[in-house]
Formats: C-alpha cells, sequence, structure tokens
C-alpha cells in the first residue's frame, strides 16, 4: 500500500477497518462479532504500526526526527493508559464507543496533511514535493536544495525494490538490524506483562491490582515522553542500553520476588487455566516482599520507556533506503506483532513450566542480550539524514 499509493491515502484508507471493527463491536450480539471486530482493528493496527513511523520520519527535519518519531510510542502508551483509566468506569461497549474516535478523527485530519515529499519524488512530482515541503518547514526554507539532495538519492537507487537489492550492504545490513530490533523489543517480556499487568499484581498479593495497572500505564507515559524530549540530545544508542540494563535488573528482582513468595494456590491467571508453579522448594518468606513487586515493575517499564519501547519504531523508519522502505518496515512490523503473539501467546505456560521466578529470569537474559546487541551492531542516528543515514551501511558515508 504503502509503495503503490503512498504514506498519507494508506493511513486514511487504514481508518476504515479501525471504524468498522469498533462499530462491529459495539453492536456484538455474540462472541463472533466480538473476534471480528477485534481482527479487523487488528489489521489497522498493523497497518498504522508500519505507515505512521514512516510517514513521520520521511516529513520531519532530522534535527527533530527523533522527539517527532518517539511520539508514536508516546501516544500508543497514552491510549494503553487512556483505556486502563476509562475501564475503571465503562464497561467494553462504552470503551469500544470512545476507542473509534481517534481513528475518524484520523481520517478527517487526514485530509489537510500532504503527503511526504520523499514519496512525492520517488513519484516524479518535483512541484508537488515542493509544495509539501514548504508546507512542512515554512516558506523561507530551501526547499529547492532539499529536493534535489533526495532527488540524487533516489537516483543512485534506482526506482524499484529488486530481489538481487538483498546482496547490497546498504539493504540487508538494516534489514537485518530492524528485524533483530524487533525481535528483541518482544523478547523484554513488555506485551506479556502489560497485558497480563492485573494477573502479576494480584500473584504479587496487590488487592487493587486494576489501579495498579492504571499507574504502569501512567509511568510509561511519562517516561515516554522523557524519551522524547531528550531522544535527539542523548542519541538512540545510550538510551538502548541505559534502557536494556534497567529492564535487565528489573527483571531479575521480580524473578527473585516470585521466588521467595510463592503465589496462593488458588491463583489462577485471567484465561482461568491454574498456574502449575512448583512453589515446594521456595522457601517461606519471612519479610512482606510487595514493595519489591511494585519497584521491579516501576523500573521496568520505566526502562522499557525511555529507549526499547520507543526507539526500534523510530530506527525502523530512518535506517531503510528509500525503494525499500516500505517492503523491510513491513518485515519489520510482521517481526514484532509476530513476537507479541508468540510471547503473549505462550506466557502462561512459560509460567506454569519454568514458574514465575523462572519465566521473569528468562526475560532478564533477553534484555542482557540485547544490550550486547545494541554495542555491537546498532548504528548512532541522531542529527543524520535519511540520506547519509543510507551512505553509512554502503560504507561511503563521509566524514
Amino acid at each position: 500500500m504503502v509503495e503503490k499509493i503512498g504514506r498519507k491515502l494508506s493511513l486514511m484508507f487504514c481508518s476504515l477497518p479501525f471504524v468498522f471493527g469498533f462499530t462491529i463491536i459495539i453492536a456484538a450480539q455474540n462472541v463472533w462479532m466480538l473476534y471480528i471486530g477485534r481482527a479487523l482493528t487488528g489489521l489497522a493496527s498493523g497497518v498504522t504500526s508500519l505507515v505512521v513511523p514512516l510517514y513521520i520520519s520521511e516529513m520531519a527535519h532530522e534535527r527533530v526526527r527523533g522527539t517527532l518519531g518517539s511520539c508514536v510510542q508516546l501516544m500508543v502508551v497514552l491510549g494503553i493508559m487512556g483505556v486502563y483509566l476509562a475501564g475503571l468506569f465503562l464497561d467494553w461497549r462504552w470503551l469500544a464507543i470512545c476507542s473509534s474516535i481517534p481513528p475518524t478523527l484520523l481520517m478527517v485530519c487526514m485530509c489537510f496533511m500532504p503527503e511526504t515529499p520523499r514519496f512525492l519524488l520517488s513519484q516524479g512530482k518535483r512541484r508537488e514535493a515542493e509544495e509539501a515541503l514548504r508546507f512542512l518547514r515554512g516558506p523561507d526554507a530551501a526547499v529547492e536544495w532539499e529536493c534535489a539532495r533526495i532527488e540524487d538519492a533516489c537516483d543512485d537507487q534506482g526506482s524499484s525494490f529488486q530481489m538481487s537489492d538483498l546482496k547490497d550492504p546498504g539493504v540487508y545490513k538494516p534489514l537485518i538490524i530492524g528485524v533483530m530490533l524487533m525481535v528483541f523489543q518482544q523478547m523484554t517480556g513488555i506485551n506479556a506483562i502489560m497485558f497480563y499487568a492485573e494477573t502479576i499484581f494480584e500473584q504479587a498479593h496487590f488487592k487493587e491490582s486494576d489501579l495498579a495497572s492504571v499507574i504502569v500505564g501512567t509511568i510509561q507515559v511519562v517516561f515516554t515522553a522523557v524519551a522524547a524530549l531528550i531522544m535527539d540530545k542523548a542519541g538512540r544508542k545510550i538510551l538502548l542500553i541505559i534502557s536494556g540494563v534497567a529492564m535487565a535488573i528489573s527483571t531479575t528482582a521480580f524473578g527473585v520476588y516470585f521466588y521467595l513468595t510463592p503465589p496462593k494456590p488458588s491463583m489462577t491467571l485471567q484465561s482461568g487455566l491454574l498456574l502449575d508453579v512448583q512453589t515446594s522448594a521456595a522457601p517461606e518468606p519471612h519479610l512482606d516482599l510487595a514493595w519489591l513487586a511494585l519497584v521491579s515493575m516501576a523500573v521496568f517499564i520505566t526502562g522499557f520507556a525511555i529507549g526499547w519501547g520507543p526507539i526500534p519504531w523510530l530506527v525502523m523508519s530512518e535506517i531503510f533506503p528509500a525503494k525499500v522502505r516500505g517492503v523491510a518496515s513491513a518485515a519489520c512490523v510482521l517481526t514484532n506483532w509476530s513476537m507479541a503473539f508468540i510471547i503473549t501467546k505462550n506466557f502462561q505456560d512459560m509460567m506454569g513450566l519454568l514458574t514465575s521466578a523462572g519465566t521473569f529470569w528468562l526475560f532478564a537474559s533477553m534484555c542482557a542480550l540485547n544490550v550486547a546487541f545494541t554495542i555491537a551492531f546498532i548504528p548512532e542516528t541522531k542529527g543524520k539524514t535519511l540520506e547519509q543515514i543510507e551512505d553509512t551501511f554502503r560504507g561511503t558515508a563521509g566524514p
């Protein structure tokens, strides 16, 4: 879609399954209507996961691209917190009604936004690209110079993606990095922890587990906003390293908490499956360690929010050459949501097989691995144009 009809129209069209999906959920009379509604909204979520970072990276100036790109994740966590908060007061039908409003606004507001200059130039529409840049940069900006720079990059690359392009280090290197970023993001266990936050807090003996989920959402919003503010100053790589270290420490501590605090025998997960945890070997706790669970969760969410939450999506939108940007971004998004499905679907089984402590220690080892991967392979993209980043992977970057 993004290569055929453009970034703008793709965003407008993805609003339709969002609206239709929530309408079906609102009108649901049986579980199959709920399934259909969720399938449609899930389809739209997948499209927006790709198109929104792409649109932002192609229209943003390099000085603010990190901040604007981080706002993608900021809006996501605002939505999560909003639903947690609304869930305290509204039933699911009213939640669906509220959730149908943002995609409706998206479809209307995108009518007034331009297509990205890079897509317009790839289609040979120089005049429209200059108009888009004047809209984005201001009437006095040197849009002709920027257009010429983008055109030169497009001319060097050729017209469209071919399988033979995978031999080009400027294509396969960023593709491997983008895919691995998405794998490691999900292997931290973030989606499993967020989806089962209430269950985790119940198992940690917090009586107000639904309120605890709102607190988790609030922490995520605050520190994702902090990440957005410092992204173009601190840089991507250092924030990924700090984030990975914080998550490794917190998941290790969470594992220690569950090892020292056996769950109640009657504790079940939300799906009704009995949590089969081997507790006979765990020692009886001598202290109330509920504070350790709370601190561990807070540190984990804080760490994820400042690095591994927003940055993989930001880097994905920055590192690919223009002619493979749609295909390569699609591969990254597919990897991300596939891993999210696998981890979330198997989280209950992991808790039973490895015990609660073992599951969190597994997540901790993955966080340690992503720190090593970041140090070894992730380039710094702060302050560089998209064309300069492409040259870095090809080994033709200037001083």
